[in-house]
């Protein structure tokens, strides 16, 4: 008596344990993967942060959060921008070649053109990451006497910048303080995060 083998039987049940077995993995893969991707939390912390800086009054400062780092703003009188130019015999790159900022920053304001007045900057020290105080005075002479025209001072291990952010000579801190990416979107407010077509 001859067994005969029923093909289409054992084709239906392989392709029923595959199938099962796809299914199986992606279930046990799906909740895996979900974990690893960034929470809507994390995603926030580093989106763009909208600014109103439309009550910042001239000479005064304003810290907002973006990516966890302190964001100094900075709102410069007429007589501090002409008071930059003064001071870049003693600072170690008065021209920010060897800083981080954006290219439209890359100047003696180390701002947006036409809106020199306004400073945007991540307040923390190059050295090893303090926040340095802002310290406007002129002629502090424990800060420089009169080669101080206002600036920020680090308390950790003494570091000096202008109020640009420019390194003075002799500091610890090897660079100017860094510039995020941001943009204008109206007269009084700003997008730190993002600039024209650059997203950090």
């Amino acid at each position: 008596m001859s067994e005969s083998v029923d093909t289409s039987k054992r084709r239906f049940l392989t392709t029923l344990t595959s199938v099962a077995g796809t299914v199986g993995a992606v279930g046990v893969a799906y909740p895996l993967l979900a974990s690893m991707a960034p929470s809507a939390r994390t995603l926030a912390a580093g989106a763009p942060v909208e600014v109103d800086i439309s009550k910042l009054e001239a000479g005064a400062m304003m810290v907002e959060l973006w990516r966890k780092q302190p964001i100094w703003i900075l709102r410069r009188t007429k007589e501090t921008l002409a008071d930059l130019a003064k001071v870049a015999d003693f600072l170690s790159d008065p021209d920010s070649a060897k800083s981080k900022q954006p290219g439209y920053a890359q100047n003696t304001y180390r701002s947006t053109k036409g809106r020199e007045e306004i400073l945007v900057m991540i307040g923390l020290c190059t050295h090893l990451g303090c926040s340095p105080k802002h310290r406007p005075e002129l002629g502090v002479a424990e800060l420089g006497g009169n080669t101080w025209l206002g600036g920020f001072f680090c308390p950790c291990h003494g570091s000096r910048f202008d109020l640009a952010g420019r390194v003075y000579k002799g500091s610890p801190a090897p660079i100017n303080m860094p510039i995020p990416p941001y943009k204008f979107i109206n007269d009084t407010t700003i997008l730190i995060g993002e600039d024209e077509g650059v997203k950090a």
